[in-house]
């Protein structure tokens, strides 16, 4: 077996959430299990970060890990989906796995696959514990699929457990209120492990704490350490002043993430890092220098990531209603002639709850990833029309964003967002 027909049994073999949806999803740890019993257990040979959330937890990881990495550590780092290449899911100190190492797992592994079927998740989370262990990673930062409490990755027994805010997606699996999902992202607190949960609302407190005096877990509540003094935005960093709610210490940090909402990305990392000098040596020179390189030590994108300048065209991840919420304020801070929103999304997406959020003043252009859960963009165009978004379509985001260019003045903003497989596609 080579590289590519690993990855082609990766992708066709096994159920795959982001071409079937929740058909693919498995609502229980037993295959998990199986795969890391196969493979002596892994999970207990590693220290690691789980970090669970609606919006932001893919941020924060990458965050840490950076920091991690900066303060002199082999850092793990586990993240989904990918956007350009299968390997992005599962780095060490900013590099990516192995081809190598992908093939030889999936070709030794492939009898316990093949007997016990399980997802492309389940099985490329496992491939991502057996490489840390046998690279002898300081620490992995692990984020969740989907939820937390049936979540693959709740088979790890973490340093800490994050949580980084509670927002609506994915209801047809993890419920159709706040409160219901936030009891699948709460099944991450583990027995006498802290958790830091980063954004407080009504609906939710109250199961962290219960849950928390459950499992006799030491809670944080992020937006209590930690208040913004000021937020200061331009094209390259995000300036943000803090102060610390007990010593009321003031501490400036500029970030290369450079989105307006990372502001509560923020507050949840300090919480975490507070928890975390217990047992890690995380000098605050170290953290600074690191926030300031998140992109090159980890490789992060499409985090409100500028491609192009004169027209500004912007790549943003955010998909859901409280992701384009934020995506919506940050172009509210922003300056420009005329806005070009380039927007494609997923089937199993509430179009009606994101698109009721977008401005009636831009110019649409309405385009589909090449998936089969894309919804069709024809049928996004019209469901856009009932919003007054106007716009034509097309079949593919590289042809939407060339439009959206012969279009644009040096002075316009140009935004691809909606889907993580659309920005994914974008030809850079």
């Amino acid at each position: 077996m080579n590289y590519n027909q690993a990855l082609q049994y990766l992708y066709n073999k096994l159920p795959l959430f982001s071409r079937t949806g929740a058909k693919a999803y498995k609502a229980d740890l037993k295959n998990t299990l199986a795969l890391c019993d196969y493979l002596d257990n892994p999970q207990n040979k590693i220290k690691t970060i789980h970090i669970a959330g609606t919006n932001g937890k893919g941020s924060v990881s990458h965050m840490l890990a950076a920091i991690f990495q900066q303060c002199g550590y082999k850092t793990g780092l586990y993240t989904s989906p990918h956007l350009k290449d299968f390997r992005e899911r599962i780095k060490i100190n900013g590099k990516m796995i192995p081809k190598s190492f992908v093939t030889d797992f999936v070709e030794k592994n492939n009898a316990i696959s093949e007997a016990i079927k399980p997802s492309f998740f389940e099985l490329t989370f496992v491939m991502a514990l057996d490489y840390f262990s046998k690279e002898n990673v300081e620490i992995a930062i692990i984020e969740t699929g989907l939820g937390g409490r049936l979540d693959s990755t709740n088979v790890i027994t973490p340093q800490l457990s994050v949580i980084t805010n509670i927002g609506y997606d994915h209801m047809d699996i993890l419920g159709d209120s706040l409160e219901k999902i936030a009891f699948e992202k709460a099944g991450i607190i583990k027995p006498g492990i802290p958790v830091v949960i980063g954004e407080i609302i009504p609906e939710t407190k109250s199961i962290f704490v219960n849950k928390a005096k459950e499992t006799t877990s030491p809670l944080f509540f992020a937006e209590k350490r930690n208040k913004i003094l000021s937020t200061k935005y331009d094209n390259k960093y995000l300036e943000i002043k803090t102060i610390h709610s007990e010593d009321e210490k003031i501490s400036h940090y500029q970030l290369d993430l450079n989105g307006f909402y990372q502001q509560k990305n923020l507050l949840t990392l300090l919480t975490a890092i507070e928890v975390l000098q217990n047992n890690f040596d995380l000098k605050k020179r170290n953290i600074k220098k690191a926030l300031l390189k998140v992109k090159t030590l980890t490789g992060i994108s499409g985090r409100w990531e500028v491609i192009h300048k004169k027209p500004l065209v912007v790549l943003d991840v955010a998909h859901n209603e409280d992701g384009i919420r934020q995506l919506v304020n940050q172009i509210n801070q922003s300056k420009f002639k005329e806005l070009h929103i380039i927007f494609g999304m997923v089937k199993d997406k509430d179009p009606d709850k994101v698109l009721n959020q977008l401005p009636q003043k831009a110019k649409y252009y309405f385009t589909k990833a090449h998936i089969p859960r894309a919804l069709p963009e024809e049928e996004l165009q019209q469901k856009a029309r009932r919003y007054h978004l106007i716009g034509p379509a097309f079949p593919n985001v590289n042809k939407a964003l060339n439009a959206a260019l012969d279009f644009a003045s040096k002075e316009d903003l140009v935004i691809v967002c909606g889907s993580v497989f659309v920005v994914g596609e974008v030809d850079r």
